[in-house]
């Protein structure tokens, strides 16, 4: 049997909880589970807890963890995407992937061709449900920690601040991507629908980036960093 997995926004330890409103409500109300279900939490710490439910309400669920136990093993390779912003389900699907093939930080980044802007609340909004999106994607994936997502930032603001062994600006027109020397931490900027434009590309470059393409083919903003991070944890991290 399949063992549940959930993100608990709190730090967690052996012996009993109550779960949060949230998750309590999930569990009982959506999933429909009952006491003497098996689970397994993490509370993004690294750690993953085993159990089972004691209580289970309609507002309030109650569970008993008796094993702790240390999760998965982030991989080797720190990586921090600058991920161009992008409408409504594309930037989901990207965060989603990027979170499943182990990007650790993860900053929207708003640029010269970018048709999306958040200001105050709506950017608020937006970016709790980004994290939602990452912690759905860890649940499923079995990620132990959870990748930060930083508040939408301009390339400039973005490309000044970002620090890492190696950075790349991807580029539909630039030189392949050749194997650099194995590095700690990686850095890499995409485009959002559109691209980057030669100027945003040349700023890159003046800021440390190496500009890179992946392929033949030009790929959509949200495909883009699948393939970016798949090879680069074929080639410097744990796949």
């Amino acid at each position: 049997m399949r063992l549940s997995r959930f993100f608990i926004d709190a730090p967690l330890s052996l012996g009993e909880h109550d779960l949060p409103e949230a998750q309590a409500h999930y569990i009982g109300r959506v999933l429909r589970m009952a006491p003497g279900d098996a689970v397994q939490l993490f509370d993004g710490s690294g750690q993953e807890y085993r159990g089972q439910l004691l209580e289970v309400g309609k507002k309030t669920v109650r569970v008993s963890l008796d094993q702790a136990f240390a999760g998965q093993a982030d991989s080797p390779l720190h990586v921090h995407l600058g991920q161009g912003l992008s409408r409504g389900e594309r930037m989901d699907w990207a965060i989603q992937k990027a979170t499943e093939l182990g990007a650790n930080e993860i900053t929207p980044i708003v640029s010269e061709r970018c048709e999306v802007r958040l200001k105050d609340e709506r950017a608020d909004k937006r970016l709790a449900h980004w994290r939602q999106v990452a912690i759905s994607a860890c649940e499923q994936c079995g990620r132990s920690t959870l990748p930060v997502i930083h508040p939408p930032v301009t390339l400039a603001e973005w490309l000044s601040s970002t620090k890492a062994d190696l950075k790349l600006v991807l580029h539909p027109v630039a030189e392949p991507l050749i194997s650099h020397e194995k590095p700690a931490t990686l850095a890499f900027v995409i485009g959002p629908e559109g691209g980057l434009s030669e100027a945003e590309v040349e700023q890159a470059k003046a800021a440390g980036f190496h500009a890179a393409r992946l392929g033949p083919r030009v790929l959509r903003t949200e495909t883009a960093p699948v393939v970016a991070l798949s090879v680069a944890q074929q080639l410097w991290g744990d796949f």
